[in-house]
């Protein structure tokens, strides 16, 4: 298997450990936002959201004084994670309470609930009510904005929203927001939908205050998880014949079978479902009260396994059996379909094996979060996608290129995602004294200061939306894995896009405020990360701030103003031991005191260089050059930003080589040269034409 990202954590434990009030860290962090009207809770899968909800709605229920707490999942088996919950036990004011009645995640047709919906809504006695996303649309069908008048809806997996015309749940949020007094609370673990349409529209978001929970900040917090990884393994063939590979009857798991219309299945899902059972063992029996399957497996254990495929009534026990999992040894496996991926709650879950490639990253995040769960009978968790091997011969190859480029795209994402936060000021609001906490990016704002726009775009997480939207556009996933873009034509030409699109409301210079503060981040995590000073090579020296350190033969940052003993001008050796208290980040072969970042350096540097070098070093070389190869034969059109940000790399060619740049080079990055200097040309003489018409 090709692991193309381990990430591992400190084990803190400060984000599992509770306040005074039981609360986490992230719900901690919700609840100071407790009387806002609209709040976005921007928080990872596992982070405890759902709980962070009860404790906000009870609070505007029994403080704020509004009548009804709406809560709206994505499907019913999310429906669990707001059941009855004790939170007075643990230092809270009530505890969280469904009525049975008014929990419309229960077996039942959608008439009936869309009845129960409106009886809830005029009950005066009725306070909670729990109920899918396709419930409250269908409810709000039949009732009026202004009956959700000091009411509370909260909709789960925001990412399901979209300011786009067609969607009913976006049109749903913006008649409430316009037509009403109601309080929003948008809960989600991805906010990005993973395609063009934004979540919400501009002057909408704006009303919302934010509160964003990086994965890291999770994970690290964790008290028992340690490690998680993120990996590939290829196939040929059918995906059936290699399952057993990378199937680990000792490991927690949960096995997400292809869709029926996907290349990868076999049309057959029931069949699919046998073989998978067979790949474990042999097939014992199948409870007749809670529809788990046991399985013998060769070594003599016993397996316990649910499947969620096979549509028969018993499917509803093995969804009732797996909401009263409470202990490891209540199941071993899970096969799911369309099932078990966001908000589905298995806390001893240790891999998700997702077979054959998924186009969005949303769900590929979301699947990860079922594995991450803290769990005392787990330190590591494991994703794994089995996927088909692009063949060169194959007449489907451009597909399978294709998706695969999806694939690396969430793994890049998902290292952006699993990287420490770096936090910005502008040194405009610094006291003169003040020294920055570590992970902190001074912003040299002293001639034009940063705006409240911009800062608060920061400190909402608004950089991660960026690089989310960055990392889908299919220009930017191709240099994953191609050498033949240019660092400058992402970071000059197709951020400042995505930056203009999410943000339209910003003029020019906060655009580019923004847009270099996003690049110092890309480049903080792609490029070696930050270096503390115990992290440097053995023997290196911090000096004053601002300083750029050339590296010698050992990566090792030397002083060119050192005296041939060691010593710093003015100062003493210093006997391999550190100096000084600042954060460090490896550019190229520099380290560059964080503190004074030059953003022209940073532009200069391939975020995804990292990653190219990691598929090198994982994929065998005929696959790489398979995708290599399709990737360059399929490029887009070239377009004016891009030649302009070429044209000075096409005269310094020129110039050195003493010949234009040719499109018969096997030089892949000479090629694309020559393709921008064929455009420059063709543009000229169509303005010259036009100029002599």
């Amino acid at each position: 298997m090709a692991e193309l990202i381990k990430v591992e954590y400190a084990r803190t434990g400060k984000s599992s450990s509770s306040n005074a009030l039981g609360m986490r860290e992230m719900q901690a962090r919700a609840y100071e936002k407790r009387d806002s009207q609209y709040l976005l809770l921007k928080a990872p899968p596992a982070s405890g959201k759902s709980r962070a909800l009860m404790f906000l709605a009870l609070h505007k229920l029994n403080h704020l004084g509004l009548r009804k707490a709406i809560v709206a999942v994505p499907e019913m088996s999310i429906g669990a994670s707001f059941k009855d919950t004790d939170l007075t036990s643990y230092g809270f004011g009530w505890d969280w309470h469904v009525e049975d009645r008014n929990d419309l995640c229960r077996a039942g047709n959608d008439s009936g609930k869309v009845d129960a919906f409106s009886r809830f809504m005029a009950d005066p006695n009725d306070r909670t009510l729990v109920c899918t996303h396709a419930t409250l649309r269908y409810a709000f069908a039949k009732l009026k904005s202004s009956d959700f008048e000091d009411c509370l809806v909260a909709i789960d997996e925001f990412h399901h929203v979209s300011a786009d015309d067609g969607n009913r749940l976006g049109g749903l949020i913006d008649d409430l927001m316009h037509g009403s007094n109601a309080h929003i609370v948008a809960m989600t673990g991805s906010y990005f939908r993973g395609d063009a349409a934004p979540i919400l529209l501009p002057d909408d978001e704006a009303r919302f205050d934010k509160v964003t929970y990086t994965y890291y900040e999770q994970l690290n917090g964790y008290r028992h998880l340690k490690s998680l990884g993120i990996g590939y393994h290829f196939y040929q063939g059918r995906y059936l014949d290699a399952i057993r590979e990378v199937l680990d009857p000792d490991k927690k798991t949960i096995v997400h079978i292809p869709n029926v219309n996907s290349g990868e299945s076999t049309k057959d899902k029931y069949g699919e479902v046998d073989h998978i059972l067979d790949a474990l063992g042999d097939v014992e029996v199948q409870d007749s009260r809670t529809g788990i399957v046991t399985v013998r497996h060769p070594s003599g254990k016993q397996l316990k396994v649910a499947d969620l495929v096979t549509d028969t009534p018993i499917r509803r026990d093995v969804q009732e059996y797996l909401r009263q999992v409470t202990k490891p040894e209540d199941v071993d496996v899970i096969i799911a379909l369309g099932m078990a991926k966001e908000g589905f709650d298995w806390p001893f879950c240790e891999h998700v094996l997702t077979i054959g490639y998924r186009n969005s990253m949303t769900e590929i995040v979301q699947i990860i979060g079922r594995a991450t769960r803290d769990s005392e009978s787990k330190t590591h968790a494991q994703f794994t996608n089995l996927i088909a091997q692009p063949d060169a011969d194959d007449e489907d190859v451009k597909v399978s290129v294709n998706n695969l480029l999806k694939a690396i795209t969430v793994s890049l994402l998902m290292e952006q995602v699993l990287a420490p936060s770096v936090s910005f000021k502008p040194r405009s609001r610094m006291r003169p004294d003040e020294k920055p906490e570590p992970g902190t990016v001074v912003i040299d704002d002293t001639q034009a200061p940063v705006s409240d726009k911009v800062m608060g775009i920061l400190e909402s997480g608004g950089q991660e939306d960026i690089i989310s939207a960055l990392l889908q556009k299919p220009e930017v996933a191709a240099a994953a894995v191609t050498e033949t873009t240019e660092p400058e034509v992402i970071n000059e030409v197709e951020l400042p896009k995505v930056i203009e699109r999410l943000h339209p409301d910003l003029d020019e210079s906060e655009r580019e405020v923004l847009r270099e503060t996003v690049l110092t981040t890309m480049g903080a995590r792609s490029t070696g990360g930050l270096l503390s000073e115990d992290e440097l090579p053995e023997g290196a020296e911090i000096h004053e701030p601002g300083q750029v350190y050339e590296t010698d033969e050992n990566g090792v940052p030397v002083d060119p103003g050192a005296a041939p003993d060691g010593r710093s001008p003015g100062g003493e050796a210093d006997n391999g031991e550190l100096k000084g208290n600042r954060q460090f980040i490896k550019i190229g072969e520099k380290f560059v005191n964080i503190e004074h970042l030059n953003v022209d350096l940073i532009n200069q540097i391939n975020p995804f260089q990292g990653a190219y070098e990691i598929l090198s070093k994982a994929l065998t070389a005929p696959v790489l050059k398979t995708i290599q190869d399709t990737v360059i034969g399929n490029r887009t059109q070239m377009t004016e930003e891009e030649a302009v940000v070429l044209w000075p790399k096409i005269v310094s060619f020129t110039k050195e080589r003493g010949h234009p740049p040719s499109v018969h080079s096997d030089d892949h990055m000479e090629v694309r040269y020559a393709e921008a200097l064929a455009y420059i040309q063709q543009k000229k003489r169509e303005k010259m034409k036009g100029a002599s018409a």
